[in-house]
């Protein structure tokens, strides 16, 4: 293939400063957003897995300074790390140049609605100046940099209006909690949400789901003796199941028949494996699920897609299981483990070989369709 192939990267990331967001915040709020940010970490310390680190230390016989620089991701040596394109506009459109990427979806570091809720005042008000801060950053070239906009869930009308405000004002991407449950919510198969979506599948966005924390595994994580708490990662990505079976078996697609839904950054193979026992449950096994009138896999295939990074078995997946059509390739900038600056290169040997249609739709024909580029 050419090295002019069109690339379109549908998870990258993007690191806004808090003071940048609250420099579009009324000063009165100020005080709310900083006391919810404070309560946040205090809540998110309770992750730390300190304890099962030392004894894992102690058993391995490392001193606490080379623990400190496994830990430590401003430690790891990878070609993304540093990247003045994390914090800068330009220099992220120079990144992409460099990278041969025409296109990138990009969400932010901040999980903002993980303390959004947690404002005592001015939520609304600080939701709409952190999706202002985004849209900052993406309006140097607003047609290549597709900046996700967070929705908090905690207030439904807040959350229809920024939604209608996203869209009105030329919004492509946004970006939901995974786990409502987080949040002391009601899963997404509640009725609770049927006026967001109703409002998001006017608009023809996709939500997306990035997999981050998971803070309802806070015992695994507080049990995981590995310094990066790996084990603990790995189960975040596999718990994706979860919301995935509420939208699907929960019927929100049932209602709701125009929605796309993103997971983004889960892994493809494990899904491919969960789609067949759903189906099976249904088919053979004799569990109901009356809210939807089809197999589970056929939402799957009108309503959900994945992205990934450079998984081996992508297509080979893709064929089997999954959808040409429900895939999409990602560089995931700047994480370590991102296909920056080599990403033509990476795409060309994973893709090697494989029918010109299917690999377009996979490295951009797809998110193309999904974020309406």
């Amino acid at each position: 293939m050419s090295a002019a192939e069109r690339l379109i990267s549908s998870d990258d990331h993007v690191d806004l400063a808090h003071d940048a967001i609250k420099a579009n915040l009324t000063t009165k709020y100020h005080a709310a957003y900083d006391a919810a940010l404070m309560e946040f970490g205090m809540g998110m310390a309770k992750t730390m897995s300190s304890k099962a680190n030392g004894l894992w230390r102690k058993q391995q016989g490392l001193a606490p300074k080379e623990i400190a620089g496994m830990t430590a991701l401003s430690e790891r040596s990878y070609p993304a790390a540093g990247r003045a394109g994390h914090t800068d506009a330009q220099a992220r459109l120079d990144d992409m140049d460099a990278d041969g990427i025409d296109q990138s979806v990009m969400y932010c570091e901040v999980s903002a609605f993980r303390y959004l809720y947690l404002l005592k005042e001015g939520n609304r008000e600080a939701t709409r100046a952190f999706n202002q801060t985004m849209t900052e950053f993406g309006s140097l070239a607003p047609d290549r940099m597709i900046v996700s906009y967070q929705i908090p869930i905690h207030d439904i009308d807040g959350a229809v209006a920024e939604v209608r405000w996203v869209a009105a004002n030329g919004g492509k991407s946004l970006q939901l909690p995974v786990f409502p449950a987080e949040l002391g919510l009601p899963d997404y198969w509640d009725e609770r949400y049927d006026p967001l979506w109703a409002a998001i599948q006017e608009t023809g966005l996709p939500i997306c789901l990035h997999i981050g924390l998971n803070t309802q595994l806070e015992s695994l994580a507080e049990r995981d003796p590995t310094p990066q708490k790996g084990i603990f990662v790995g189960a975040v990505a596999l718990s994706t199941a979860e919301p995935l079976g509420m939208f699907i078996m929960g019927g929100v697609f049932e209602r709701f028949p125009e929605l796309k839904v993103v997971f983004v950054e889960p892994g493809l193979g494990w899904v491919s494996w969960w789609l067949y026992i759903v189906d099976d449950l249904k088919a053979r096994q004799g569990y109901e699920f009356p809210t939807i009138t089809k197999p589970p896999s056929h939402y799957f295939h009108k309503n959900v897609f994945l992205t990934f990074i450079d998984e081996p078995d992508a297509y080979r997946l893709s064929q089997e299981r999954l959808g040409v059509e429900n895939i999409m390739w990602s560089s995931d900038y700047p994480h370590p483990v991102s296909s920056w600056p080599r990403s033509q290169q990476v795409v060309n040997e994973m893709f090697d070989g494989i029918p010109a249609d299917d690999r377009t739709k996979i490295v951009s024909g797809n998110a193309a369709r999904v974020w309406n580029l």
